[in-house]
């Protein structure tokens, strides 16, 4: 499972010229599941991702606070495009990107374990083409995998 975060100072997500979901200060999370993707990685990326200290404290701009700490909002995006591969070819492939059903269930199971860190959590639409607004802030981007 990937997840590629960004530190945000507000986002939102659009479909058919809707607003879905929009955060102030807080994470984006884009999310990549795998076919073979399992319980212990959505565990153990929605673990590092609320603990990870990418936010400044009071006194510092280092990064001294969590998601968790800081109690900011979270929005999370699928993206099965994190597993394209273009090593071959002029056309990405996705034959690692989980089967849309699959990938719904991964993509629940990661909601819900967010859910348990009692943050602010909002979501795209899975399957839906988005249209994602960001404000970046830093700009702090990172990418996570859950078996890296």
């Amino acid at each position: 499972m990937r997840a590629l975060i960004q530190r945000v100072l507000k986002a939102s997500v659009m479909v058919n010229n809707k607003l879905v979901s929009r955060i102030d200060t807080g994470l984006l999370i884009f999310l990549g599941i795998k076919n073979d993707d399992s319980s212990k990685d959505v565990e153990y990326l929605a673990n590092k991702i609320t603990n990870l200290r990418i936010f400044a404290n009071e006194t510092s701009d280092n990064f001294e606070k969590s998601l968790i700490e800081s109690k900011k909002e979270i929005l999370v995006v699928s993206q099965f495009t994190l597993y394209a591969m273009t090593k071959k070819g002029r056309r990405p492939s996705f034959i690692e990107s989980a089967k849309s059903d699959y990938a719904l269930a991964k993509y629940e199971e990661f909601i819900n374990e967010l859910k348990k860190s009692d943050l602010e959590i909002q979501e795209g639409i899975f399957g839906a083409k988005m249209h994602v607004k960001i404000i970046n802030d830093g700009p702090v981007t990172l990418m996570l995998d859950s078996r890296l």
